[in-house]
């Protein structure tokens, strides 16, 4: 009788991520220098490219590689965006946005404080992959956040008439 192993590998979690891309040698060094990811695992194939690798970002494992073209999944830039958006919760969203744009990622929405008690922004790498960067910096009740989501659409719905 063998050893009983984990139903989940230690050190991930119920949900990990896969990022299809068309190179990943390059987005490993990215991840490094946005978000100071660690290389865990890479794996190259006979053509010296990587076939398969595993980073950590704070305490969650993500895996890379290309997306074999019958496997139906496809790498960001071959769909010219992404389907998908990675939250990373960090400890300072402000520094780490900061941080990623300098390594090359795209500004797409900058860091504010949100209704549901993040700071919040998003980011697009170079890659095509959507992040969302994000502090909790408020534990918002349920009563809280009702009202403040009705403002914020009745704000909404007044920039929109005004715009007519």
């Amino acid at each position: 009788m063998g050893k009983q192993v984990k139903a989940i590998p230690e050190g991930f979690h119920s949900v990990t991520p896969y990022l299809a891309l068309q190179d990943a040698a390059p987005a490993i060094e990215f991840y490094k220098k946005a978000f100071g990811a660690t290389e865990i695992t890479r794996m190259n194939g006979p053509d010296g490219k990587v076939a398969h690798a595993e980073i950590k970002i704070g305490d969650s494992i993500i895996l890379l590689g290309p997306a074999p073209p019958e496997s139906g999944v496809r790498a960001p830039q071959s769909l010219n965006g992404s389907s998908v958006s990675i939250l990373l919760y960090v400890p300072d969203a402000d520094a780490t946005f900061k941080q990623a744009v300098s390594a090359g990622a795209k500004s797409v929405q900058a860091v504010e404080n949100q209704l549901w008690g993040d700071r919040y922004g998003r980011i697009a790498d170079p890659f095509g992959h959507s992040w969302s960067l994000a502090t909790h910096v408020e534990d918002v009740a349920p009563d809280e956040m009702r009202r403040r989501m009705q403002e914020a659409t009745a704000k909404m719905a007044q920039r929109a008439h005004a715009g007519t």
